[in-house]
């Protein structure tokens, strides 16, 4: 166990409080235009898979464990969970639909991931930041639409539904951001 400084918690991370493990779901750092700055964060207890919230100064010292952390490529799901590949070892590790969470339509075969484990058991998952995917339903593109702020909705390959730019159309491949599907660009293959 190691003290770090709540500011630099970020999702994935794992803190002990009150001899407990928990997993960093999401951490948000709070600047007020009065007061102390505060980073507050959503976490997961590992134990029992509990959600808790909690907000702590920026400058407060918490406990960082130190999980084993590798990259793992995905190979797929099923009934049974997530299946993980470490590309060193060949091991395979199954991660639950809580250990995935909102990051499971993101997912695709042959992905590079970092997998926490704590005690041989997956524990969090940080995924790219990017990840490109097909545009399977859109409107149709509007003759004299500028492309300046106006957005038009989108459904991705992998169900997730986003904003692009008026000049995509279905059948389009797309970059978006993993943490929220938000659109970055047009991919460029």
């Amino acid at each position: 166990m190691v003290k770090v400084i709540a500011s630099s918690l970020r999702k994935g991370n794992v803190v002990d409080k009150d001899g407990k493990l928990y997993v960093i779901l999401f951490a948000e750092n709070i600047h007020p235009g009065k007061g102390t700055p505060v980073t507050q964060l959503d976490m997961r207890r590992i134990g029992d898979g509990v959600k808790v919230s909690e907000r702590y100064r920026t400058t407060e010292m918490v406990e960082r464990a130190y999980v084993e952390e590798r990259e793992h490529t995905f190979l797929y799901s099923d009934g049974e969970g997530f299946h993980f590949m470490n590309p060193e070892s060949y091991d395979q590790v199954v991660a639950s639909e809580s250990v995935v969470g909102d990051m499971a339509p993101y997912l695709q075969e042959g992905m590079a991931v970092q997998l926490a484990q704590f005690n041989g058991a997956p524990i969090s998952l940080v995924l790219p930041q990017r990840a490109t995917f097909e545009v399977v339903d859109t409107e149709p593109v509007t003759k004299g639409q500028t492309a300046s702020s106006s957005y038009k909705p989108a459904l991705l390959s992998n169900g997730v539904r986003t904003a692009v730019p008026p000049h995509i159309t279905t059948g389009t491949r797309v970059v978006v951001m993993t943490a929220d599907g938000s659109y970055v660009e047009r991919a460029k293959d």
